[in-house]
């Protein structure tokens, strides 16, 4: 293994953050006890939606022995604008997940402790790259990748000093 790439959201429920918090670290402790000069790189998208329906949760759910029924009537309004389905009115008021204002803020800077490391530094049991990515997703519009956004985050910046970071670690690890 050379890199190791981990994944994850906080699109709706921030209150949950701090489990996907711990398993981002679980995954640098396993991967860094297996093989401390691998790159371990993790991207976490953070929602900023105030309000989003709750997919596969909640409504997918719903519709579990009628999967035909959901991909023909919910599917197609998915991430179309359809006001409807946020409705307080909707066959799917009950599956609108709220954020509160400062829930995203709060996710940012939890992550934000995540540790990382420099390019020699194969000792440290960090992340070799970190990118956390705000994002607009309700599925009931289309997604964005907001700029600007609360977070204060460039998004453009941060995804370059990322790539930039990851590459010169890849090669002062299996290019020297």
């Amino acid at each position: 293994m050379r890199i190791a790439i981990e994944n994850k959201s906080v699109i709706t429920a921030h209150r949950n953050a701090t489990t996907r918090f711990d398993d981002l670290k679980k995954v640098v402790v396993a991967v860094q006890g297996a093989r401390p000069e691998a790159l371990l790189i993790a991207t976490v998208l953070i929602g900023l939606a105030d309000r989003t329906l709750n997919i596969p949760d909640q409504v997918h759910k719903f519709y579990r022995d009628r999967e035909e029924e959901f991909e023909r009537d919910i599917l197609p309004r998915l991430s179309s604008g359809d006001e409807s389905l946020f409705s307080e009115f909707s066959e799917f008021s009950w599956a609108v997940s709220h954020n509160r204002p400062l829930d995203a803020q709060k996710t940012l800077e939890l992550f934000r402790t995540l540790p990382t490391r420099g390019s020699a530094q194969t000792h440290l049991v960090a992340y070799d790259s970190v990118l956390l990515v705000p994002v607009h997703i309700d599925n009931v519009h289309p997604p964005t990748l907001p700029r600007p956004n609360t977070l204060g985050i460039d998004v453009d910046a941060d995804y370059q000093d990322f790539i930039v970071r990851t590459c010169k670690a890849y090669t002062a690890r299996w290019h020297m």
